[in-house]
């Protein structure tokens, strides 16, 4: 198929751009670099080993994105494009609303006029809040804590009615848990501008002298340890999803809504600890305030997404680990500046 990745060179993208080509799909990424770096590009194409076919795009621009859907023919859209920290949405609620809903209002009008009708789109645990069990299932609660989650229920439900709407339009909701670790070779990876707010990309940072200590936000939640759990997977197997779902949009021709995550909840100091023994250092780290949005325990049952897509998770948390700082420890700042 020919596919359109909106936010294909951000981190969990370019994963997934390196998936979608080695299955032999025709793959254009866009993006307009909010939270991701033009170095991307070049580093899918030493993996791939073909040019990466590129448009600049923001979603937000709706002349822009119909302008684009005209002279452009996909079989299927691949959805990324979001603003993504939880913390950062509590401070900026507005600009999660802007960007989030109203690019993916503008992408849902082009796919439409267009006659695009596959759409796998990219969402979050946060839509389960703070659940009432552990792990959680597709028909659990929604009930979101913060904007960032907010933005990513409505999104969901904008998507839904458009389905509903039309009977041939069909698209799959992934409900990521905690994507971390890295290409195999090292080229790509997690990559934030400014201070991270995911857990990992902290711990790399320090771990490669980029920040003194870790903070760990609240120590007496009621976990193993006292600090949050969660269900971290690997964001290769995370890239597989991808690909499983539009072979299932094709296949099935229907919708679906399916949990992406391992299944098993790992708390914050287990994975300080798993990543200290994979990268032979210590990790410093101090607890501090817990932070608004955020809640003790999430973790996946992912069984749905193996019963329907047929995939499961294959990577465990030493792996996570070991290709987390293979990435940064090859790539001490980031990917460089051009």
């Amino acid at each position: 198929m020919r596919i359109l990745l909106c936010g294909g060179a951000g981190y969990i993208g370019a994963h997934a751009y390196v998936v979608l080509v080695e299955r032999g799909h025709d793959v254009v990424v866009a993006d307009n670099f909010s939270n991701s770096s033009p170095g991307v590009l070049a580093r899918l194409r030493q993996i791939t080993g073909r040019p990466v076919p590129f448009q600049p795009l923001d979603l937000r621009d709706r002349d822009a994105v119909t302008g684009f859907f005209a002279h452009q023919a996909f079989d299927a859209v691949v959805h990324f494009a979001a603003l993504k920290s939880v913390g950062e949405s509590c401070e900026r609620p507005l600009d999660y609303f802007h960007n989030n809903i109203g690019g993916t209002l503008n992408l849902l009008h082009g796919m439409r006029e267009a006659g695009v009708e596959r759409l796998v789109f990219s969402s979050s645990a946060t839509v389960y809040g703070d659940p009432d069990h552990v792990p959680v299932r597709e028909d659990a609660r929604l009930q979101v804590t913060n904007p960032y989650g907010r933005t990513k229920l409505v999104m969901e439900e904008l998507i839904g009615d458009l389905c509903r709407s039309d009977a041939g339009f069909h698209a799959a909701n992934l409900r990521y848990f905690n994507p971390v670790g890295a290409h195999a070779s090292g080229l790509i990876g997690e990559d934030p501008t400014g201070i991270p707010n995911n857990l990992m990309p902290y711990i790399c940072q320090v771990a490669v002298g980029r920040r003194d200590r870790l903070s760990v936000f609240g120590g007496d939640w009621p976990t193993v340890d006292g600090t949050g759990v969660r269900d971290y997977i690997h964001v290769m197997d995370l890239a597989r999803a991808h690909a499983d779902a539009l072979d299932f949009l094709v296949r099935e021709r229907r919708s679906l809504t399916v949990n992406v995550g391992t299944g098993q909840g790992v708390s914050v100091l287990q994975l300080v600890e798993a990543f200290a023994q994979a990268a032979a250092r210590r990790i410093p780290y101090q607890v501090v305030a817990r932070r608004p949005g955020d809640v003790a325990e999430v973790y996946a049952d992912p069984s749905l997404a193996q019963r329907t897509l047929g995939w499961r998770a294959e990577l465990g948390v030493e792996a996570m680990c070991r290709d987390a700082w293979r990435w940064q420890s090859q790539n001490p700042q980031g990917y460089p500046v051009a």
